[in-house]
């Protein structure tokens, strides 16, 4: 089965809270490069691994992961608002075969998901409703998180399936890499804050507005070195790259929670959607891969990378 892997990072600042233009410059270098690969291998169906921000998924249940066979985005930030372009026959299968592998996949029929899922295909493909995708969300952000070696399971399971639909499949990962914004946690929260991220509330148009100006306030404050937020960490990043390069995926199995936060940031757990989707890859047989860039971008409170492997 041809198969395919992408991972890009995302920010809800792109376009709000810009670094210099040299910088723009060499990511968009970098996202170009990635677009003239995906056109080359031409998917017919795209894996989507992302997180939520406590858009879609909230305390009341939150799984450590979860396949959507129908999904709608919010359109925070300015990313694109609208249903995606699920394929709910792969996706029904590729759960199955998740499920047959021993792997315990919740699925949602009728996922919220937000601008970590809207921004990549927006960014790679030119909308939410380009190209049939399997949406999969996986928990970054809300603890307890699980152990990184499950979030690995899960992606040789989704690609081992993968091979029975007969398709070009990409792999696609949302997130990281070294990475603390301001998300809320439950821990300590006050009771109104703690009842939103158990219930998931809508905010109104206004009370988002608020929220999305105080993470763009806070990424200006990053970016003057004002904030208390943990730094990014480029070693770590270009460590977690290496692996992936190497295809030394078993690696990310010693990682702990604890040691990833305190190292990369509360949100470095994005991460997990890298390891799910080249472990997916990994799956279908040797990769090599094929373009790596990675920049530094506290503008955008993030160690930002863009990355593609194809099988050999």
């Amino acid at each position: 089965m041809p198969a395919a892997a992408v991972g890009l990072s995302h920010s809800p600042l792109i376009g709000k809270n810009d670094p210099d233009p040299e910088v723009l410059a060499r990511v968009d270098d970098a996202v170009d490069t990635a677009r003239t690969f995906i056109r080359g291998f031409a998917p017919d169906l795209v894996v989507l691994y992302a997180p939520d921000h406590y858009n879609g998924f909230f305390y009341k249940e939150m799984p450590p992961f979860c396949l959507a066979t129908e999904a709608h985005a919010v359109g925070d930030f300015g990313s694109q608002a609208g249903p995606l372009s699920v394929d709910p026959a792969a996706a029904k299968a590729l759960a199955q075969g998740a499920l047959d592998r021993g792997i315990d996949l919740t699925v949602s029929a009728r996922m919220t998901v937000d601008h970590g899922f809207a921004q990549p295909l927006e960014v790679l493909f030119g909308g939410i409703d380009q190209v049939p995708v399997v949406p999969v969300f996986v928990n970054g952000v809300a603890t307890p998180l699980g152990p990184v070696s499950r979030i690995r399971a899960l992606g040789t399971a989704l690609g081992q399936a993968s091979g029975d639909l007969d398709r070009r499949v990409l792999f696609l990962a949302s997130g990281g890499l070294s990475h603390d914004p301001p998300v809320p946690v439950l821990d300590g929260a006050p009771p109104r804050v703690a009842d939103a991220l158990i219930e998931g509330h809508s905010p109104t148009p206004e009370q988002r507005a608020r929220g999305e100006q105080r993470v763009v306030q806070a990424g200006r404050d990053y970016a003057a070195g004002s904030s208390a937020m943990t730094p990014i960490n480029p070693d770590w990043d270009n460590r977690l790259l290496d692996h992936l390069e190497r295809g030394e995926l078993a690696e990310f199995d010693s990682w702990t929670v604890e040691e990833m936060a305190k190292e990369a940031g509360g949100s470095a757990h994005e991460v997990r959607t890298w390891i799910a989707a080249f472990a997916s890859l990994a799956a279908t047989g040797p990769y090599e891969m094929t373009s790596r860039f990675y920049e530094a971008i506290p503008a955008w409170i993030a160690g930002f990378a863009v990355a593609t492997a194809e099988g050999r």
